[in-house]
């Protein structure tokens, strides 16, 4: 496990003030910082109770950003996420109302329970950064963040998030239940007051948005691309697989790639840093063939079958210039 002394030292704390509040969640802590670094967005599929406001609310207040929440349900209008223009008759003029969308941090919890139309407001957010009311664009805070969550055992009455759309999320999560040793842990946190109360700023939300500009000055060497390519390339021409990854993706594991060595303190990518991210990023990305599903075959076990299965680049040296 990777640790605190190795990392970054402002973003390092940053993973230690979620843990203070989430136990055994290193993964998921240390994968959504990585996502608001890249400017990316992340959607976390898991049953209710295991900690998922908890951790975006700390992950808002370690960074002193405005958290927001969506809970969205079938009734949900567009203009309840985006906002609405309200005419006030002392000034004689419409005056808007920011929805929640405009948070630095935003829950969007059962996404999956809202319509389409709605379900687009948030989206063309998340890949714009901004936000079209009344024929008027409206640019969004920075930095900007979206949680998605949905429910992975109960479908009736939703509106699944068609495959385009699922690729407007950087990555794709599952939290999963706590080991009995780390639920006694969530109990001794939560026996006397909520732990989240306790958590402070680290950085500033201004110092953040700096390390998102320096993120994108961490080398990535040409065999660390041409890597990258291999694997996505592979996922279009496997067999269990109706539909592989698009050159988008192979940004997206890029980009993601130099957030996670930034964390890391280093300035340049290595293969093992794709071969950590790989599942996380391309495995909602690619559709299988139904004989692949009937099989009992994941996404994400044919991505780790198809890293398992590319050659690792070797050279000299993988260091910034």
């Amino acid at each position: 496990m990777t640790q605190y002394n190795t990392m970054h030292p402002k973003l390092g704390r940053v993973i230690q003030n979620i843990e203070s509040v989430m136990v055994g969640k290193r993964d998921v802590s240390l994968l959504s910082l990585v996502a608001i670094l890249a400017n990316g967005h992340v959607l976390l599929e898991d049953v209710p109770g295991v900690g998922k406001t908890m951790m975006v609310k700390a992950l808002a207040k370690s960074i002193g950003a405005g958290f927001k929440r969506i809970q969205f349900t079938p009734d949900l209008l567009p203009s309840d996420v985006t906002g609405v223009s309200i005419y006030n008759p002392k000034e004689m003029r419409f005056e808007f109302k920011e929805g929640p969308i405009f948070g630095n941090i935003v829950l969007a919890d059962e996404i999956n329970r809202t319509s389409p139309k709605t379900q687009s407001a948030l989206l063309e957010g998340m890949e714009e950064g901004s936000v079209t009311v009344d024929g008027t664009t409206r640019i969004l805070a920075k930095p900007f963040f979206v949680m998605a969550t949905q429910n992975p055992v109960d479908y009736e009455g939703t509106y699944p998030l068609p495959e385009a759309q699922l690729d407007r999320f950087l990555f794709k999560l599952r939290m999963g239940y706590p080991t009995k040793a780390e639920e006694f842990d969530v109990l001794t946190l939560a026996e006397k007051e909520r732990p989240i109360h306790k958590v402070e700023s680290v950085i500033t939300k201004e110092e953040l948005v700096e390390l998102q500009d320096e993120i994108q000055h961490v080398y990535v060497d040409e065999t660390i691309k041409s890597y990258i390519i291999e694997i996505t390339s592979k996922t279009r021409t496997h067999p269990a697989v109706y539909l592989g990854a698009s050159p988008r993706a192979s940004i997206a594991l890029m980009k993601a790639a130099q957030a996670y060595a930034f964390i890391l303190g280093r300035d340049y990518i290595i293969p093992d840093d794709i071969q950590y991210l790989a599942g996380f990023t391309l495995a909602h990305r690619i559709i299988l063939r139904s004989e692949a599903k009937f099989e009992g075959k994941s996404s994400e076990e044919l991505i780790r079958e198809v890293v398992a299965r590319t050659s690792v680049p070797v050279q000299r040296s993988l260091s910034s210039k």
